[in-house]
């Protein structure tokens, strides 16, 4: 049995295990590496993935980190099914479909952009396409959780809650080959245990092999029994000044839990009944109707029979772009829902470019931000960041409130992993930064009482081989083809060679019109600005 870690690995985007085993390839799920450029351009590398010759892919949950990449295979050859739980198929349908229009617009902007600077490209198109998020979905066939299958020979498998959002499942899997079964079990993302409408994750048996989520490795949720209290006291801070709070938000499962939240502070008369809330996201609008469709499997003991659609709360959803763009133009305080909730795309930008500056708003994190991504930047502390190719001062006042995380915390992970461990689970550290993954298996080793115990922490594209009976052997195709070489030395010489041709052009410039050196001035020093930016971020 081989697997391959196609994303997810030594990162927290792009989820997608590979496994040949039993006569058969297939994926847990195929998510979209998010963040920087240079990680983005994972999502090209479809011969990586070789559609064509997968049988079959089986899907946590629907965000867009795990099944994100679902409609590109579809257009690039893969014709197998894609399980999943009944709520899951529902929600990917819409966040595909979404994540398509996006890839379409961007590509439209792209092209716009290069041909209004004169540099139109031929040959580029949209990563996948609205037609392909259609393929990808008419794929997708739903199994109950608790319920074993098989999708293939010598393959069992069974969806088991995890309590990350609606539909979210670990599985369960029973590989036979060569008359022996191997037993895994890949955790997904697992939800934090309480939580507003969630039932909790269930507790596997020992596998064979664990293969486990380690987002929050290196840290609990702090205040998590004070998320509410936190939450108003950046909504107060905001509406005493008249400004906005603008929340960055998961359209899918953090959407919903806020506006539950939100509920219950203005009934406990912690939320300004002036004070209207928006959700600015045509896909979290969508997903709030699919939550209210499985309402019956929702845990939500103070909010039973309440909807956020019954007009009561001073709740508004913003469907079309107009309507979004009035709210910028709206005086006096409000609460702004939108995504994307790493701030990467969407509405949420348009937001932040209207109010990330101004002195009394509020920015509030509910959810993790990936290393590259502009909300990690913010959180970070940075004093200005770059929004529709202009860069803003970050005045506004920043919260982060860990305690809406949909994934558990470091001790909530060490309930759930430790009894498999002490029983002897050989444990695989998934979808985690590097540092979250080091600190929780070193925890894992000290608490299961197991120094020896052997825990694995796979990088992008390394490859495991599994045998029973036997250590893991894993082979890794060569780091420059996982994480290429940055080559300073050519780039830091090349602008050299511009900084000598400017010097060598000099005379000439102070020869020019006396207008057109003031253009040229200008345009100079806008770029040493972005320099002292860029340099201010090396330390």
């Amino acid at each position: 049995m081989k697997i391959s870690f196609l994303g997810a690995a030594r990162t927290v985007t792009g989820s997608c295990h590979v496994i040949e085993a039993a006569g058969a390839r297939f994926a847990v799920d195929c998510g979209m590496h998010q963040g920087n450029p240079a990680i983005e351009e994972r999502n090209s590398r479809t011969e990586l993935y070789r559609p064509a010759e997968m049988d079959f892919i089986l899907l946590t949950h629907a965000h867009i980190d795990h099944s994100g990449l679902l409609p590109r295979l579809a257009g690039e050859g893969f014709k197998g099914t894609i399980y999943c739980t009944p709520p899951t198929l529902d929600l990917a349908e819409l966040m595909l479909e979404d994540s398509a229009h996006i890839q379409e617009m961007e590509q439209e902007w792209k092209q716009a952009h290069n041909k209004r600077r004169g540099t139109p490209r031929t040959g580029d198109k949209a990563l996948y396409t609205i037609e392909d998020a259609h393929k990808a979905v008419e794929l997708m066939r739903s199994v109950e959780f608790d319920t074993p299958f098989e999708p293939h020979p010598g393959i069992k498998v069974t969806y088991r809650y995890a309590g990350h959002i609606l539909g979210a499942a670990f599985l369960d899997l029973e590989i036979t080959e060569q008359g022996q079964t191997t037993r895994l079990v890949f955790s997904g993302d697992l939800g934090r245990p309480g939580a507003l409408l969630l039932h909790d994750a269930e507790h596997p048996s020992p596998p064979d092999w664990l293969f486990v989520e380690s987002t929050y490795g290196d840290r609990d949720h702090k205040g998590e029994h004070d998320t509410l209290d936190e939450l108003a006291q950046a909504i107060s801070y905001s509406y005493h000044r008249k400004e906005k709070v603008i929340i960055p938000s998961f359209a899918v499962g953090r959407t919903q839990e806020l506006l539950y939240s939100l509920i219950l502070l203005r009934n406990r008369g912690q939320l300004p009944e002036d004070m209207p809330i928006f959700v600015d996201s045509p896909l979290a609008i969508r997903a709030t109707e699919v939550f209210e469709k499985y309402a019956q499997t929702l845990r939500t003991p103070e909010m039973e029979g309440i909807s956020p659609r019954d007009g009561s709360y001073n709740i508004h959803f913003t469907l079309n772009t107009q309507e979004s763009q009035a709210l910028n133009a709206m005086r006096g305080p409000a609460i702004i829902l939108s995504a994307s909730g790493m701030c990467n795309a969407g509405r949420i930008k348009h937001h932040l470019k209207h109010n990330i500056w101004r002195e009394g708003a509020s920015i509030v994190f509910v959810g993790y931000q990936a290393v590259g991504t502009l909300g990690r930047k913010i959180i970070d502390g940075a004093d200005s960041v770059r929004l529709f190719n202009d860069d803003l001062a970050v005045a506004a006042k920043i919260f982060t409130i860990n305690g809406f995380s949909a994934h558990a915390g470091q001790s909530q992970l060490l309930d759930w992993i430790l009894p498999m461990a002490k029983a002897g689970s050989r444990v695989v550290l998934i979808h985690g930064d590097p540092r979250a993954q080091e600190a929780l298996a070193a925890l894992i080793k000290k608490e299961s009482g197991k120094d020896d115990l052997e825990i694995f922490i796979p990088d992008y594209l390394e490859e495991m081989t599994l045998e029973p009976g036997r250590k893991a052997a894993v082979e890794m195709p060569g780091t420059a083809r996982a994480r290429p070489r940055v080559d300073w030395n050519f780039l830091i010489a090349d602008m050299d060679v511009r900084l000598a041709q400017l010097r060598e052009r000099q005379a000439h410039a102070e020869e020019l019109p006396w207008e057109e050196q003031t253009e040229l001035r200008d345009r100079l020093s806008e770029i040493n600005r972005e320099l002292a930016v860029f340099l201010s971020r090396i330390v």
